[in-house]
């Protein structure tokens, strides 16, 4: 990932940024770009809903002494596991991972210590490269995500010999949201920021024909090098990296992008 090499004391001078997170995420960027100076236009991308199969998933839950290992791979993957799980508690004999720093800090602040994150990084393949993964033969894994998430990480582990299951605790869901609402601010618009490939897809759904020619003309600020390559075939033209999906690589990428116009 590039390092922008900005400092947080730089004035965003009325920079437009649209913000797609979910709403319940979305917080604590807009407070920043507000603090540093920006404005801010909120527009969720996506929707965080429950499981497909709650009934499959509860059991999963009940089942959890079974499980050696639990892995959690986004902040949305912990928030809503302990929802699910209630008064419940994960197994304290449990090695728990996360795939980064914004989903080991989502289960610190609900109290557990996270055994398994990467020193740098937030994919699966980053938690794969982890010590405590490269000997798992006959470990029960139970990797909890969204609907439809990536095959690598259960994959890469079941190459290796570990048992994997899945707990799909959540959805992603593209909001049924009228365009107009967006498109009629366009103007305030300069900046577009987007955490995954689903809310740059949702998006172009969303906006439509005439809507997605302004979209891509947009500069665009993503989280991962996967998401560079997507936004790159979706047709987006100015892609900048952040160094991570939490709220200071996020400022950090659009501070460096600001400063580099001139």
């Amino acid at each position: 990932m590039i390092d922008s090499g900005v400092s947080f004391s730089c004035d965003l001078a009325g920079l437009g940024v649209l913000v797609t997170r979910a709403a319940h995420q979305a917080e604590g960027l807009c407070r920043q770009l507000v603090d540093h100076g920006g404005r801010v236009i909120r527009f969720p991308a996506v929707e965080i809903g429950g499981p497909a199969d709650p009934e499959h998933t509860a059991r999963q839950l009940d089942a959890l002494a079974d499980y050696q290992v639990a892995l959690f791979v986004s902040p949305n993957a912990v928030v809503s596991a302990l929802e699910l799980l209630g008064n419940s508690r994960l197994p304290e004999d449990l090695q728990i991972g996360a795939v980064g720093r914004s989903t080991a800090q989502s289960l610190a602040r609900a109290g557990y210590a996270v055994d398994i994150v990467p020193d740098a990084g937030f994919d699966s393949e980053a938690l794969l490269a982890c010590d405590e993964l490269q000997q798992v033969e006959g470990m029960h894994v139970l990797i909890f995500r969204g609907n439809g998430g990536r095959a690598l990480l259960g994959e890469a582990l079941q190459e290796r010999g570990a048992v994997v299951d899945y707990a799909e605790v959540y959805q992603r869901l593209c909001p049924d949201r009228d365009p107009a609402e967006l498109l009629n601010r366009w103007t305030d618009i300069d900046l577009v920021t987007a955490t995954s490939n689903e809310i740059l897809d949702n998006l172009c759904t969303l906006l439509g024909e005439q809507g997605r020619d302004l979209l891509l003309a947009m500069p665009l600020v993503v989280v991962s090098e996967r998401m560079r390559a997507h936004a790159r075939g979706l047709g987006f033209r100015q892609v900048i990296l952040a160094r991570g999906a939490d709220d200071h690589s996020m400022l950090q990428a659009i501070c460096g992008w600001l400063a580099r116009q001139g």
